[in-house]
């Protein structure tokens, strides 16, 4: 796959444009911090989150109408813009609500861009299924990594730094992205006016509400990792989200690498049941090493299981509406995370680990639209989006 023409910059360049999925929030909490308190920096992290998950589906669209040079060249701007604002004006006040706000609307969906992308710049279904498995696992590099930045630039420098650097990654991977010449070239396909869009499908529906599902484990995990911490007086609160990213690197190498027997739609149901049930052996780990170990089982399942998931909504998407459709995906998993994130003070906050997995496994056998054949045939038959 990374032979062909194009392919390995598309991948720097887009993990190089989303480092600030992995290093905004955790800019934002320590800026926050340092300036006002840990209450107006998680709350100016939550805003920012929700503003992406609004703002996403939205320049998704725009996307597919208008191409994505244009759109995505002027949503880093106004995103940069809104991090520099935040930055320079401070982190209290309704200046900082309106920094971060703008940032979080008009984050770039360079993610849906480049799923958008694979399909037209591959040979065949089987490099498309491989691209996306690739790029599914290599994201998990932005959450290892990005945190990483920001705890070290905070540290040697100060919190504003880590956000003008992570303003400066998101430009420079962007502008990688929009010169290339497949997305230059990306032509939007004409599509029904209808501005349900993608909703309006039923088997994108019940993919989305599963992904939502499927957020919520790991909204929970971070908050959850410093009661683990406590518990077992050790300082796992770091590793724990970072044993998961390392696991799921893994499993998306794997997921890729093997040509599994079975539909994309059942490869969803049976990765959702381990995704699920790999969550238990956290719940009894009495040790810090069992602990780490546990937490490899779920990451094992989770990018094979978004890749799975990612894969089938472009493929399931209307006319016209393939960039929306992934954006729309990305934002029922950025949802799922705020719930997780907003329940993990609740007692009962443990058991929502496995419970988010068996919520989507439930949504996904409940509902037969992703298995109808008919439903399955369009998912392979689809006419390949073209470039110009």
């Amino acid at each position: 796959m990374l032979r062909v023409p194009h392919a390995s910059g598309l991948l720097i360049g887009t993990l190089i444009g989303r480092l600030p999925s992995g290093m905004a929030p955790l800019a934002i909490v320590l800026l926050g911090t340092q300036t006002a308190s840990l209450r107006a920096g998680g709350a100016l992290t939550a805003l920012y989150l929700l503003a992406n998950a609004v703002g996403g589906p939205l320049l998704g669209r725009l996307v597919d109408r208008q191409g994505q040079t244009r759109v995505l060249s002027a949503s880093t701007a106004a995103a940069s813009a809104g991090l520099l604002l935040l930055a320079v004006g401070g982190s209290t006040g309704w200046v900082a609500l309106a920094a971060v706000a703008l940032a979080g609307l008009a984050k770039p969906p360079l993610d849906a861009s480049l799923r958008a992308l694979w399909g037209p710049l591959m040979p065949d279904r089987e490099h498309e299924r491989v691209a996306v498995a690739l790029d599914a696992a290599l994201q998990e590099l932005i959450y290892i990594t990005g945190p990483l930045l920001v705890a070290g630039l905070a540290y040697v420098l100060s919190a504003r730094w880590a956000l003008l650097a992570t303003t400066a990654l998101g430009l420079t991977g962007t502008l990688l992205v929009v010169t290339a010449a497949p997305s230059r070239s990306w032509a939007a396909t004409p599509r029904q006016a209808d501005w349900l869009g993608p909703l309006r499908s039923h088997p994108l529906r019940v993919l989305y509400l599963a992904m939502l599902f499927v957020g919520i484990p790991m909204g929970v995990l971070t908050p959850l990792s410093v009661t683990f911490a406590d518990r077992l007086h050790t300082g796992l609160s770091g590793v724990l989200p970072a044993a998961v990213s390392a696991g799921a690197l893994a499993g998306g190498l794997l997921y890729g690498a093997r040509s599994l027997p079975g539909s994309t739609p059942a490869h969803l149901v049976v990765l959702s049941a381990g995704f699920a049930t790999g969550w238990i052996p956290l719940l009894a780990a009495a040790n810090a090493p069992l602990a780490v170990t546990a937490c490899l089982i779920p990451g094992l399942f989770m990018a094979p299981l978004l890749s799975a998931a990612y894969l089938l909504a472009t493929r399931l998407a209307p006319a016209g509406t393939v960039t929306e459709a992934s954006a729309l995906l990305v934002a029922a998993l950025d949802i799922g995370c705020a719930m997780g994130s907003a329940a993990s003070g609740l007692f009962f906050a443990q058991v929502l680990l496995p419970v988010g997995g068996a919520a989507a496994l439930a949504v996904l056998c409940a509902s037969r639209g992703l298995r109808r054949p008919r439903v399955l045939s369009a998912a392979r038959t689809e006419p390949r989006q073209a470039t110009t």
